[in-house]
């Protein structure tokens, strides 16, 4: 147990787990690693009897960071292939937001997992957005983070193993990522300003995720208009998931890991039949619009937006179309998640579930 220890040599144990898993998971490739490996190590402490906690401000910092992160995706290119093929892509986003919605109202249901956890959980959208989103909608942050970052798991291995498999295209190196690069401390400082005031904002006005929501139409609006360039260090964006990651797992204990462990088996469920159904939404691209099969797989596939990109990346495909459809999914699931998070709690507490 952990509770003797001064605070300062808790907070030094925490930090050097996450350094190691991170460093573990980050050279093995798993998708969402510099969130995962400090998330893992929190819960590791926390139910060792850590007794920490993340402070309020750099979490919000971690929030508009987070913000940041969203907006870089949204470059003109990728917005203007929206605009041509607009009514494909609604389509597609909304059979896929749809089918996400429907499994998680039938877990939630259930009572496997308690409120609009469920929906929040399955919901085909940025993970560590829809955590956060989660949480300010009165969601359990900790099993939605449990369900999102499995399904990102099983989704990038399954675009993977399809890619190298089924369409027999080897991968090109892997990135090699530099920590600390030459940096525009200018155009960095403006980014950050932005964000953050934008985050005080939400947090001032107490909007829901408006930490991470204002910072992104922000970020969004600067960059698209050539304002800033959002080429934000790979050591701050580590430090950021960091936090999150940490905030998330500090706040586990044993019998919400028990839980998570129980619920498993459906969860792993809902996971596979939601990549079934998208698989078939790539089989109607390839039969009726001609487009190929592996650019078809990647758009359709629900999440997450920066694992599908880097293999987008090194196969032959059409990059555009893939960032476009993610993209529009991404948008719309933060418009449309916690409509969906109302109308399914609506219906479920008249059986009597949690709230």
């Amino acid at each position: 147990m952990l509770t003797p220890l001064p605070v300062p040599a808790r907070w030094a144990i925490l930090l050097a787990v996450s350094l190691t898993l991170s460093t573990i998971l980050f050279a093995t490739h798993i998708p969402g690693a510099l969130l995962l490996g400090p998330m893992a190590a929190a819960i590791l402490v926390a139910t060792n009897g850590a007794r920490l906690s993340v402070h309020r401000y750099p979490y919000i910092f971690a929030h508009s960071l987070l913000g940041c992160i969203i907006a870089r995706s949204l470059d003109l290119e990728t917005l203007k292939a929206v605009a041509l093929d607009w009514p494909i892509f609604l389509a597609i986003v909304v059979a896929v937001i749809s089918a996400s919605s429907l499994l998680g109202y039938l877990i939630a249901k259930a009572d496997i997992l308690p409120g609009t956890t469920a929906v929040w959980g399955t919901s085909a959208g940025a993970a560590s957005a829809m955590v956060l989103m989660a949480e300010a909608h009165g969601a359990d942050a900790r099993l939605v983070a449990f369900m999102q970052y499995l399904r990102v798991v099983f989704v990038a291995t399954g675009a993977s193993v399809m890619a190298a498999f089924v369409f027999r295209i080897s991968g090109g190196a892997a990135p090699q990522v530099v920590w600390f690069p030459q940096t525009d401390w200018l155009d960095l400082g403006v980014t950050l300003a932005a964000a953050l005031a934008a985050a005080s904002v939400g947090a001032r006005l107490k909007i829901p995720a408006g930490t991470m929501l204002l910072p992104l139409a922000v970020t969004t609006i600067l960059h698209v208009a050539g304002v800033i360039s959002l080429h934000l260090p790979q050591w701050l964006l580590a430090l950021a998931y960091g936090v999150i990651g940490w905030r998330i797992g500090l706040t586990f204990t044993r019998r919400i890991l028990r839980h998570a462990a129980s619920a498993l088996p459906q969860v792993v469920g809902s996971i596979l039949v939601l990549m079934a159904f998208c698989g078939g939404l790539a089989f109607l691209l390839w039969r009726f619009m001609g487009i190929d099969p592996l650019t078809a797989y990647l758009a359709t596939s629900p999440g997450g937006l920066d694992s599908i990109a880097i293999i987008a990346a090194s196969t032959p495909v059409d990059m555009s179309f893939v960032m476009a459809l993610q993209t529009m999914r991404l948008i719309l699931i933060i418009i449309a998640g916690p409509k969906i998070a109302g109308f399914v709690a609506r219906r479920i507490k008249p059986a009597g579930t949690k709230g």
